[in-house]
């Protein structure tokens, strides 16, 4: 799994739309990307999935909570919450090639999932956030040291990072960073992401 900007769509946060966005972080080298759209109907998140699929052909996509829909689309994955499908299950359904992301805020909860078939970790809320409501935290860059402590898994830090703490998280471990506010209200989603991308090398 590469090192580098994981990009997540945001129904209420893009400036443009969601598919310019995902086309626009790809060319900007975003190693992952994952469709987040937990307000659209079924038949624009079945719309929207598939030209995405047309954008992310060397890249990665993930399905935020839904394994049917991966099945359905043959998308490359699931990303799955504290309130989905519990990892070992999501497995036997989807097989031993998809992937497999998991919200983490332990080293505990990372090491469950690792034994649960988890690809990856999504560690967070790393500093404070307002994209999404009632989260704990938030834990600081010390959660990303703790679970790369614990296991070998690539980490996805995420919440409240910015490029002024972008390197505090890397510099504790983070595999891969996701910034949605400070890239997705910027004037260029392509640029921003870019810079994310640039602090890894």
């Amino acid at each position: 799994m590469k090192r580098g900007y994981y990009f997540i769509t945001d129904p209420n946060l893009t400036m443009q739309n969601i598919i310019r966005d995902v086309k626009d972080a790809v060319a900007a080298g975003a190693v992952m990307v994952q469709y987040r759209n937990k307000q659209a109907d079924e038949e624009t998140l079945l719309r929207e999935i598939r030209k995405i699929q047309t954008v992310c052909l060397d890249v990665p996509l993930i399905i935020n909570d839904r394994v049917d829909l991966v099945l359905k689309l043959n998308a490359d994955g699931v990303h799955l919450g504290k309130d989905d499908m519990p990892c070992r299950q999501a497995r036997e359904v989807l097989g031993t090639d998809k992937i497999i992301g998991v919200t983490v805020r332990s080293a505990s909860e990372a090491l469950e999932a690792g034994r649960a078939g988890a690809s990856y970790l999504g560690a967070g809320p790393i500093f404070v956030t307002t994209t999404k409501e009632n989260l704990p935290g938030p834990f600081g860059v010390g959660l990303i040291r703790e679970i790369k402590d614990a296991c070998s898994i690539p980490v996805t830090a995420i919440g409240g990072i910015t490029l002024s703490n972008a390197g505090e998280v890397i510099d504790a471990g983070a595999d891969m960073i996701c910034a949605l506010s400070a890239v997705l209200t910027a004037d260029s989603v392509k640029e921003e992401v870019a810079k994310f991308n640039a602090l890894f090398n």
